[in-house]
């Protein structure tokens, strides 16, 4: 069985919306697209490298599989050093408006996204990785599909944008699983879902 990671890049006020640059996502009138860029550094550029490297197949949604399908095919080993095997790696894409895609090795889901996620879990090994798309990352935690969490948070307040956990996401407990902090001040915590919260009476 495959098991399904999600990394994102999030403010601390848990927007998640076009963190890479000012047209990267507008939807809402959403005029902080960028925020990252101050932020990127070695440490958080490691991380990443690190993440990328232990992927056997990358989830996307369609937004997200636009913005990389029309970087990395351009991208070679020699700028960045895992964009070889990002470019080779099996790619799934969730979406009902695509008719096509054309980034190598990719894969149209035009199903329920969910039930085939689901069923690529089932039958394939190693680790499906989750970039970006938060419509997909959405629909996967509501039915308790995301087996690890890699929140890279940055400490920036934007107070409007699109967040990866939003009102109505179920409640779970967490199990942190490794912390780290980068040079520019962003704090990096992978969690795994430990079922439901515990709650009692604090002082008792």
């Amino acid at each position: 069985m495959a098991k399904v990671t999600l990394t994102a890049f999030t403010t601390l006020d848990g927007v998640v919306q076009a963190p890479g640059g000012p047209d990267e996502d507008r939807d809402g009138g959403f005029e902080h697209g960028g925020w990252l860029a101050p932020y990127v550094d070695e440490d958080m550029n490691r991380f990443v490298l690190e993440a990328f490297r232990t992927a056997t197949g990358l989830l996307l949604g369609r937004r997200t599989y636009q913005i990389f399908a029309a970087h990395w095919p351009q991208v070679t080993d020699a700028d960045y050093p895992i964009a070889g095997r990002l470019n080779a790696l099996p790619k799934y894409v969730a979406s009902r408006t695509l008719e096509k895609t054309e980034w190598h090795n990719s894969t149209l889901l035009t199903g329920d996204a969910v039930k085939e996620v689901a069923e690529l879990k089932e039958r394939l090994e190693g680790e499906l990785q989750i970039h970006g798309s938060g419509n997909l990352a959405h629909s996967l935690m509501a039915h308790g599909l995301i087996d690890e969490y890699r929140l890279m948070v940055f400490p920036v307040l934007l107070g409007t944008g699109k967040r990866l956990f939003a009102d109505g996401t179920a409640p779970a407990a967490l199990d942190v699983v490794d912390s780290r902090t980068t040079g520019a001040g962003g704090a990096i915590h992978v969690y795994r879902p430990a079922g439901r919260p515990e709650y009692g009476l604090v002082g008792s």
